[in-house]
């Protein structure tokens, strides 16, 4: 794009919808030009701050007619470089569209702009007894919009399910200006292609969400949280089995291994909970017991697990303070991991059959292949999530970190494909994992994909070079 398309595009788009939503502040292109992947440095050449559909669909024509590519950002929380502007792109910033509607409480739904804050709508909504239970780590500052074009994961999968579960409606704005209003707050509408799937988890590459109908659901009850020590991954999968035959309902249930909870209690200066060193640990969130009897049943559940021998050591939160400092040892993992190094990190998932036979499989190979490079694996259990991650070893360069990374990540799609499962689970393709998808996609659906974006974008101007060239 010249110098001169690109002022006369922002000159149009400063006298249709105000030049006070146009930026080329330097500052602002860094802050909105990317996300919190580090792996690329971000150019874009002009920030757009829409404030209403209406705007989308006019800035958007503009970019279209000019053939000036547009990046849409939202919060900024991805980590796969899905919200990336690296080739002096438009980045199309919804941050200043957070209405939020009243709540419906007859039909539990919510209406709100794709730049509500996660949070805020978890807040407004627990003022009439209910939730939207998408929940992750990053609620405070994730948008609903990128919630929604990630079709996002968190910690309470095993309970809700992914994002896509909880939209009912949307509004999309496809590159051409159009608006599409998509199923509105519809429970049953059985009219073929439901088209507002399209848009959910396709990272903004098909159109940009501008608004959406959540649906909604009852408060959980209070919950409580154990914290285990476990001899090894053998123990953990038998612990996960005992616990969803259990009499209680898990919410949660969060893995990781002693060197990241080592990690975390240097960075963070947190306390061990437990007495005594374990090679394995488990987060376990239940509803909490109501009754005495029902905490009587709890106790003896947990004496259970230590007298069989599934867990070495184990803690049962006695207050809400506790119950956070706990969930404080799980969702601390990530920083504090990078505070200690370079990391190389990887996001995947298993059919929760198949989870224990990969990790056999591929441990083996680090074991044969790749000594000394110890992977810190931590993650969702409870839905066949994981997060891999390798430190660069003291003394290890840059280059010859990354060649060795680099082979063993070939080793470990290699076997997540012998085993079906996803390169990707819950952080998006973007950027980072473009050339991993045919591990889990396979040619046919590649091209259908392409297909399905040539349908909604023909210029290729939306999101350019994200989830494929």
């Amino acid at each position: 794009m010249t110098s001169s398309v690109l002022d006369q595009v922002l000159e149009e788009i400063k006298n249709s919808v105000g030049r006070d939503r146009v930026s080329i502040d330097a500052d602002d292109l860094i802050t909105y030009g990317r996300d919190w992947t580090k792996a690329y440095a971000p150019k874009p050449s002009a920030i757009v701050f829409p404030r209403c559909t209406q705007e989308v669909s006019q800035v958007l024509k503009i970019c279209s007619a000019q053939g000036v590519a547009v990046v849409p950002s939202g919060g900024r929380t991805g980590l796969a470089g899905g919200a990336m502007a690296t080739n002096g792109e438009i980045v199309l910033s919804l941050t200043r569209m957070n209405h939020m509607a009243d709540v419906d409480s007859i039909a539990q739904t919510i209406t709100v702009e794709a730049g509500a804050i996660t949070e805020a709508v978890h807040q407004k909504t627990a003022a009439q007894g209910l939730t939207w239970p998408v929940d992750f780590a990053s609620k405070g500052s994730s948008h609903i919009g990128g919630n929604i074009a990630t079709n996002a994961g968190g910690v309470r999968v095993i309970r809700y399910g992914l994002t896509r579960n909880w939209v009912l409606g949307l509004k999309v704005v496809l590159m051409s200006g159009e608006i599409l209003d998509l199923n509105g707050s519809l429970e049953k509408n059985n009219t073929g292609f439901d088209l507002r799937q399209a848009f959910i988890g396709t990272e903004g590459t098909l159109g940009v969400i501008t608004e959406a109908t959540l649906k909604l659901t009852r408060l959980p009850a209070e919950s409580t949280v154990a914290f285990f020590g476990l001899k090894d991954l053998d123990r953990v999968f038998d612990l996960f089995l005992r616990a969803r035959k259990s009499p209680f309902l898990v919410t949660a249930f969060e893995c990781l291994s002693r060197g990241c909870l080592e990690a975390v209690l240097e960075v963070q200066g947190l306390r061990d909970p437990l007495p005594s060193v374990s090679e394995q640990y488990v987060l376990l969130e239940i509803e909490k017991p109501q009754s005495a009897d029902q905490l009587e049943l709890l106790d003896q559940w947990l004496l259970d697990c230590l007298d069989s021998g599934i867990t070495e050591s184990a803690t049962l939160a006695q207050s809400p303070k506790e119950v956070q400092e706990i969930w404080a040892l799980r969702e601390g993992v990530a920083e504090s991991l990078g505070h200690r190094g370079r990391v190389h990190k990887h996001d995947i998932s298993l059919p929760l059959s198949k989870l224990q036979a990969f990790l056999k499989d591929w441990g083996r190979a680090l074991g044969t292949q790749y000594q000394g490079m110890e992977p810190y694996i931590f993650g969702h259990i409870g839905d066949g999530n994981l997060h891999v991650n390798v430190l660069q070893p003291k003394g290890m360069n840059s280059p010859e970190f990354e060649r060795i990374a680099e082979g063993m990540d070939a080793e470990m799609f290699a076997t997540l494909k012998k085993y079906q499962g996803s390169v990707s689970a819950e952080h998006g393709i973007g950027l980072l994992k473009k050339n991993l998808l045919e591990f889990s996609k396979t040619p046919v659906e590649m091209q259908l994909m392409r297909s399905l974006k040539n349908v909604f974008d023909p210029k290729n101007l939306l999101n350019p070079g994200k989830i494929f060239d």
